[in-house]
């Protein structure tokens, strides 16, 4: 059986957590961020667990990511 292609735009935007759920990074932190407020700014810091058909979609497109 020959080896899947991995997505390189998916392998850079997601991770996987040492529990193995599939992590996202939060969106709306690039650009505008002087009227946004430091709480708001430091929650987009963080990274957060995808949900269900999500991660379906993930792991078909970098099949070899929860393997790491």
């Amino acid at each position: 059986m020959p080896k899947i292609r991995t997505h390189k735009g998916t392998q850079k935007r997601f991770r996987v957590s040492g529990t193995g759920k599939v992590m996202r990074r939060k969106s709306f932190r690039s650009h505008l961020l002087e009227h946004k407020s430091a709480k708001r700014k430091r929650q987009y810091r963080s990274q957060h667990e995808l949900t269900g058909a999500n991660v379906k979609m993930v792991v078909t497109l970098a099949p070899y990511l929860r393997g790491r």
